[in-house]
């Protein structure tokens, strides 16, 4: 019997702030780890990216958040770090880089609107995001 599962999934993006839906990804992790009851963790490391849960309808939504991301830190302030990207990181640090999400039955307990987002605010890179399911106590029993 397994009581956690943990691996890494491989996100690459193609533009310098993106929002790719790795629902599908992280839902076949949790289908796939034989785990029907627990939490799902995913962590981004990087300073750079974040993950979140909204909306994935409406591609509108996603233009809409980035828009929105790029109205609040704006580019082309007087920025300190030398590498340029201080953007990224601030955008980083408002979304975060990890989230839980319960696992029932063997799937994800998202609504039905939402989608899970890999943020990508310094690409085009190829990014991390670690993902780890833990059995809940209930499930041991």
């Amino acid at each position: 019997m397994r009581y956690n599962a943990y691996g890494i999934l491989q996100v690459a993006s193609s533009r310098e702030a993106q929002m790719i839906d790795v629902t599908a990804d992280v839902s076949a992790f949790v289908r796939n780890s034989g785990i029907s009851d627990g939490i799902c963790h995913l962590f981004v490391p990087h300073t750079t990216a974040a993950v979140t849960i909204n909306e994935n309808a409406d591609p509108d939504v996603v233009a809409d958040m980035l828009m929105g991301l790029e109205n609040i830190v704006r580019p082309g302030l007087p920025y300190r770090h030398a590498e340029g990207n201080s953007p990224a990181h601030i955008k980083s640090s408002l979304i975060g880089v990890s989230g839980s999400i319960f696992v029932n039955d063997g799937g994800l307990v998202l609504g039905t609107w939402q989608g899970i987002y890999f943020c990508e605010f310094d690409g085009p890179r190829r990014r991390s995001l670690s993902v780890k399911i833990v059995r809940t106590e209930h499930e041991r029993a």
